[in-house]
């Protein structure tokens, strides 16, 4: 019989298939309709301190600071107890693991709040620090190092297992995987999905470009988890971005990733999804006569023939030299 189980961050999933924070899992109930239909764990949707700090501003008053301070106090506590109850409720109604989820940008607004966190009964705890560079004065570096900040702050207080969820505007992956490795993280996901400008021409108004993912974005996920699966393979590694169907899975786990985060396609085709992907998983193993996911995960990294040369390539001319256009 095909086993399908594998561990990610120290945590044990019938699948490798977790629902990605979002809109999906901001309720206990949705997390458990989500475990009905397939899921292996589930990340709830993000508490974001620029949210917090939005209302905030909002309604600062500079000429009554206490009170102004005291509003920042109210508003952070009603959105973290929220997330808080949110937690309880959803361990309460749901099996599989319940992983909460920080969207943070400073290394130390959430550092007693990553405690509360652990007390509520999460299982593992996803930190999410990408942010934009565009200071004109910047360092190089020093967003990475924020990174190692954050997590060696959170690490002080916590025991539970946390997961560092990157964004793609990194220098070299490698090393920022190599030095959250050796300060303590459980598990990297590469990548978060950043929120995209456009611009309407027609009304001269600014709004959101595409929300959704394609198949096409699983690719440079693939790249990195391929190549740190093979330098840090003492990491685990999730995929998250283009994971559509149990295919792009597959790829997933063979470059070296041991779970994969999904959300796109279950917005697309609901929650029977997930067993649909689990289903073309399996069939994938059964055909090639694998029993479990560790038979095959990462046999596709930088350490395979080839892989080297492959994941590292930069330059795709040659891939055009045939092509004619008709």
């Amino acid at each position: 019989m095909t086993d399908l189980s594998t561990t990610f961050a120290g945590l044990r999933l019938k699948n490798p298939f977790i629902v990605s924070s979002s809109g999906l899992t901001d309720t206990a109930v949705k997390c458990r309709q989500l475990e009905d239909a397939g899921a292996g764990a589930v990340v709830l949707k993000s508490i974001f301190e620029e949210q917090i700090m939005q209302e905030h501003d909002h309604w600062y008053d500079p000429s009554n600071a206490e009170g102004s301070d005291y509003l920042s106090t109210y508003l952070r506590a009603h959105s973290l107890g929220q997330h808080i109850g949110l937690i309880r409720e959803a361990k309460r109604v749901c099996t599989i693991p319940v992983i909460a989820s920080i969207n943070c940008s400073t290394h130390s607004e959430w550092t007693e709040y990553a405690g509360f966190v652990e007390d509520a009964g999460a299982d593992a705890l996803e930190l999410n620090i990408m942010e934009v560079q565009t200071a004109m004065d910047y360092e190089y570096g020093t967003y990475e190092q924020r990174h190692i900040e954050v997590l060696q702050r959170v690490r002080k207080f916590v025991h539970l297992p946390i997961i560092m969820k990157l964004g793609m505007n990194l220098t070299n992956p490698v090393a920022l995987a190599n030095q959250l490795c050796a300060n303590g993280a459980a598990g990297v996901v590469m990548f978060n999905r950043p929120y995209r400008p456009d611009i309407n021409i027609d009304t001269g108004n600014f709004h959101a470009g595409e929300l959704w993912t394609r198949l096409s974005d699983i690719c440079e996920s693939l790249r990195w988890v391929g190549i740190c699966s093979a330098r840090i393979p003492h990491m685990d590694y999730a995929v998250s971005g283009g994971v559509h169907d149990g295919w792009a899975a597959t790829k997933a786990l063979l470059a070296g990733s041991s779970a994969v985060e999904v959300c796109t396609t279950l917005y697309w085709n609901g929650p029977q999804r997930l067993r649909a992907m689990a289903e073309q998983l399996a069939q994938w193993m059964e055909e090639r006569g694998y029993e479990s996911i560790g038979q095959f995960k990462g046999r596709m990294n930088m350490d395979a023939a080839g892989g080297h040369r492959f994941y590292e390539r930069t330059q795709f001319m040659k891939y055009f030299s045939g092509y004619v256009k008709n």
